[in-house]
């Protein structure tokens, strides 16, 4: 039996707000369990576990839901994941790294991070993946087209003011420092080599990182080599 911790406030997943997935027209809604969270057991009081790292508020816990095939399709907002797991459409991959279990009244569910459908879905291919600063992070590797430092914003190559786009193989990730130094200046007239050349990234992974901000470690060998 698990042991609640004194004074503790568990979060209801009902308050998590419902999101698109694959799901079909003609399908009677969806039973959502009420749901509370209980700690995982601690195996051996005399060496507790080290503590995971801080996970996201409820409100905004996401889980990656990964087609049948195991490719990415979206991040979805922890309840609808729950009620996926619930009605047997999807199954679990990775769990929660706080081993976190949910419980209700006739069962209990491992608080998932990754899970799979276990019905493919096809998914439309569409071509060009929307810029967002986000993807564009992954894309460069955080890392300043001009000077290799740590990326902190996004510049234009040809600046906006100078007719410059607002396009995949015009922008690039820079440090602060870049960025105020080069202003809306050619890099022909500072004589700055770019280190690599910006392209729009392929894939359909990359239409998943665009409208990521954080993604939890668990999910980058399924976002590909770019993600890590």
């Amino acid at each position: 039996m698990h042991e609640r911790q004194p004074g503790s406030v568990t979060p209801l997943v009902s308050e998590v707000p419902p999101t698109t997935a694959p799901h079909s027209a003609s399908d009677p809604p969806d039973p959502v369990p009420e749901l509370t969270v209980a700690p995982p057991l601690l195996t051996d009081s005399s060496h507790p576990p080290t503590p995971p790292p801080p996970s996201p508020p409820w409100g905004r816990r996401r889980v990656l839901l990964l087609n049948a095939t195991f490719e990415p399709l979206t991040a979805l907002p922890l309840r609808r994941a729950i009620v996926l797991l619930v009605c047997g459409k999807a199954e679990v991959v990775h769990g929660d790294a706080a081993g976190l279990v949910l419980h209700s009244a006739t069962g209990a569910v491992e608080v998932p991070s990754v899970i799979r459908l276990v019905a493919y879905v096809r998914v439309p291919y569409r071509a060009r993946v929307p810029l967002t600063r986000a993807a564009l992070m992954h894309r460069d590797r955080f890392r300043c087209a001009y000077c290799g430092g740590r990326a902190e914003t996004i510049d234009h190559v040809v600046p906006r003011s100078r007719g410059g786009t607002h396009t995949w193989e015009n922008c690039v990730a820079c440090c602060a420092r870049c960025n105020h130094k080069k202003a809306d200046k050619l890099l022909a007239e500072l004589g700055w080599p770019l280190r690599t050349m910006p392209t729009a990234p392929r894939g359909r992974h990359w239409r998943l990182l665009a409208g990521l901000v954080d993604a939890d470690p668990l999910w980058l060998p399924y976002l590909g080599e770019t993600a890590a």
